[in-house]
């Protein structure tokens, strides 16, 4: 019985993941990995995204080197020709009245659905609605990305270290770390079923906020955190500053590429910046320091995967949201195997 979740683990097949921004799908076709597999992604001449496995089913050529064609993607080895829908509705070498192969067909996810500014996908039939975000479309925030980073990494892991809250004075110290506040009060979970929401308030150093400088308000305010977590690797944190005003709300959406690498799709929305274009891009520089600051001990785990059997580690009551985060996984992990016909798995 496996003990354990990787980053290419069959049950995620049937999770939603991220597969690009939004802005990344052009005209041109463009590939994108995800739990071992490429990924073609297109738009069509009517702003539709289509997405199919990067494969000609031909000679397993990249059609992400091929080129769109009306609403369709003609391969760039052999000149196949396949509709939005995936069928193959030329083959040049066979001439214009061939019977063509009915295998001639490319292989599609079970669903897309465009959220929040993300393509998202499903390889196989998922166990949870599409991902939403709470402040999505709301006219009152201003929205800024974070550039797409790559990184070495367990994508369980890098969920547990966002919804972990007794990291911050040690291993961001040099960002919002308030080292002179290390204890976790007493918080609570409330869990869905593949699924939880938790809510933390703690002092922090608030090195963004122009009233410290200004000297209206000390360094050190207080915060409320709300974290909303659906299985299995997407991620919210809403910030309610208290003293300074305003919310910060961080999307965190994380895409497994293969067993040692994953990509961190992550977007500010914030309320309390006026409109102002140079604080979103200090804000950015804000956040990228933070994961940065992440990522220095993350990427350096020398096992990438996430145990489910949570008497393998050690758990305090500071942990709640982490440990939670292992029991949504491992029920997740045992429906899909159980539905897929691994049952006994985990």
């Amino acid at each position: 019985m496996a003990t354990t979740l990787s980053n290419v683990d069959p049950s995620l097949r049937r999770g939603w993941h991220a597969l690009c921004r939004l802005n990344d799908v052009t005209a041109v076709p463009t590939s994108f990995r995800l739990l071992d597999e490429q990924w073609v992604a297109w738009r069509s001449p009517g702003g539709e995204v289509r997405v199919f496995d990067d494969a000609c089913p031909h000679r397993r050529a990249p059609l992400s080197l091929g080129a769109c064609e009306g609403e369709g993607l003609r391969c760039g080895y052999h000149g196949w020709l396949f509709d939005e829908f995936g069928n193959c509705v030329e083959i040049p070498a066979l001439g214009p009245d061939a019977t063509l192969p009915p295998k001639a067909r490319l292989r599609a996810p079970s669903q897309v659905s465009l959220s929040h500014g993300m393509v998202f996908i499903a390889v196989e039939e998922p166990l949870t609605p599409p991902p939403t975000l709470s402040v999505d479309g709301d006219p009152s925030y201003m929205i800024g990305d974070l550039p797409v980073i790559t990184t070495r990494a367990s994508a369980a892991l890098l969920a547990d270290n966002f919804l972990d809250v007794a990291h911050f004075p040690f291993v961001h110290a040099g960002t919002f770390g308030a080292d002179e506040v290390r204890e976790v009060p007493q918080y609570s979970v409330t869990r869905d079923e593949f699924g939880f929401s938790a809510t933390y308030e703690h002092e922090f150093a608030n090195r963004e906020d122009p009233g410290v400088e200004a000297g209206l308000r000390p360094l050190l305010q207080r915060r409320r955190l709300t974290y909303r977590y659906s299985a299995p690797f997407h991620l919210e944190l809403a910030i309610e500053f208290l003293d300074a005003g305003g919310v910060n709300v961080i999307g965190f959406f994380l895409t497994p590429e293969d067993a040692s690498t994953v990509r961190i799709y992550s977007t500010l929305w914030r309320n309390d910046l006026d409109g102002s274009t140079e604080r979103m891009r200090d804000a950015i520089a804000f956040e990228v320091a933070v994961v940065e600051e992440d990522l220095r001990i993350q990427s350096r785990y020398e096992r990438l995967e996430m145990p489910l059997d949570v008497s393998c580690e050690v758990h305090t009551r500071a942990d709640r949201t982490t440990l939670e985060l292992r029991r949504v996984l491992a029920d997740f992990v045992e429906k899909a195997n159980a539905e897929d016909g691994r049952a006994g798995e985990i």
